[in-house]
């Protein structure tokens, strides 16, 4: 076999997918107490988000361009989290084609509880592993675009 690495740990990819699994295996923990997954928790705060810094009503789409969640999934976590009555669903007011997304006020009172912890282990996890956190954040915005 020719790999392109000598060891696995030279490869960004395995070394990403590593720290991205240390990372999530934290969030999960954290989250678990408070009933959400890591990928509900990020549909909850991107309709916050989009909802306090934008007067039209929330898509499903917007949501999904933000998180860079695919339309599938997505789909799957909005099932759920209405389910869970976090969220409401209605048609929106000028696309019928779309639909809009409410946080109920169970689902804001667990994602305004759950910003602070998933902050928390952020701002831990990422001190103690990148001296450089700017520069990260810098790189990690250029690839993701």
């Amino acid at each position: 076999m020719n790999f392109s690495f000598k060891k696995p740990e030279d490869s960004p990819g395995f070394l990403l997918w590593q720290l991205t699994n240390q990372w999530q295996r934290l969030q999960r923990q954290a989250l678990r107490k408070l009933g959400l997954t890591h990928s509900q928790f990020v549909v909850l705060a991107g309709i916050l988000w989009i909802s306090s810094h934008s007067d039209i009503a929330v898509t499903q789409k917007q949501v999904s361009d933000l998180t860079k969640i695919d339309k599938m999934s997505m789909s799957d976590l909005v099932i759920t989290l209405l389910h869970k009555k976090m969220l409401k669903r209605m048609t929106h007011a000028k696309d019928k084609r779309a639909y809009s997304l409410i946080l109920t006020e169970k689902g804001r009172q667990v994602v305004l509880k759950s910003i602070p912890i998933v902050e928390g282990i952020d701002a831990k996890f990422f001190s103690i592993t990148t001296p450089n956190l700017v520069h990260l954040i810098s790189n990690l915005k250029h690839l993701a675009d």
